[in-house]
């Protein structure tokens, strides 16, 4: 009875031990699209690293302009030369990761010039990149996870308008996911506003480039409390610290493995709001192996 019993608690602490590692258990967010000499969308995917891929980006839309995509040198939007990433696009979704359109980016000509002006762009995404029709989607009959605010530039005006608007849409049929990479500065000086609006699954916030709220050789104090202020007041369903995948990536706040792994995620990771790890970008990300390095601490 006494070996039975041990058996049976043995058991039982594994099972928990598992469901608690589940829990736990982060996810990484990738953003591709930027740098031809990244691998393909499904070379990406097949690392088995990341559970989100950002696409990077759709810089020109709103204010009447014809929106237009771009991939640096992976494909060519103005031949119709992207719809090939169809394929590659539900290879990622057959692995259970999400694909995402990210809106914006730190260079484009973008800004929304009224609300009708949101809706407008909102109708747009619907028929050109999720649940919608049009005779011109840019991936073809590929229906995307959903779209990333990544806004630094143009006003901060409409853009609740137009994660309503987007909303309004997943309601249709399968859910649209919509995501943010504020700058860590609290509140975001874009999307600030659009934040309030609660409608945010996936906020991954960007803390890099921002001495004041990024780690700094060793102190996470800064980082630490911005990480709080973020997931305090923000009501989305989960925050991902966004981070440089290399030095290079950004001007600023970078973060080596070690002290990520053994100071920073320590800190955070005890939030019920975390939810991984977001890097800029897989270009970098090929260059220093970062989130092979980190995956099985996030």
């Amino acid at each position: 009875m006494a070996i039975k019993s041990a058996i049976l608690l043995a058991f039982a602490t594994s099972v928990i031990l598992v469901l608690v590692t589940s829990i736990d258990a982060g996810d990484i967010a990738i953003y591709w699209g930027q740098n031809s000499d990244e691998g393909t969308l499904a070379e990406t995917c097949a690392t088995g690293n990341y559970d989100f891929v950002n696409l990077a980006f759709l810089p020109t839309f709103g204010n009447g302009q014809t929106p237009m995509i771009n991939l640096a040198g992976h494909c060519d939007p103005y031949s119709n030369g992207c719809t090939n990433l169809s394929s590659d696009i539900k290879s990622c979704q057959a692995q259970g990761i999400k694909v995402i359109l990210s809106l914006g980016g730190g260079a484009g000509s973008y800004y929304l010039a009224s609300s009708d002006d949101a809706r407008q762009v909102a109708t747009y995404l619907w028929n050109n990149f999720l649940g919608g029709q049009s005779a011109s989607r840019p991936f073809g009959d590929a229906i995307l996870d959903g779209i990333d605010f990544d806004i630094e530039g143009g006003t901060n005006q409409h853009w609740d308008d137009l994660a309503k608007y987007i909303f309004g849409y997943s309601q249709r049929s399968k859910k649209v996911y919509l995501t943010a990479a504020p700058q860590c500065p609290f509140p975001d000086a874009w999307v600030g506003g659009a934040l309030n609006t609660g409608l945010f699954d996936y906020v991954w916030v960007q803390f890099y480039n921002n001495p004041q709220c990024q780690y700094t050789d060793g102190d996470i104090t800064n980082l630490e409390q911005a990480w709080k202020q973020w997931t305090t007041d923000v009501p989305a369903t989960k925050i991902f610290l966004g981070l440089p995948a290399s030095p290079e990536a950004a001007g600023s706040g970078f973060i080596p493995v070690s002290d990520l792994t053994s100071q920073v995620l320590p800190a955070i990771k005890g939030s019920a709001m975390y939810g991984g790890v977001m890097l800029w970008s897989k270009y970098y990300d090929d260059q220093t192996g970062y989130s092979s390095a980190i995956k099985n601490d996030v």
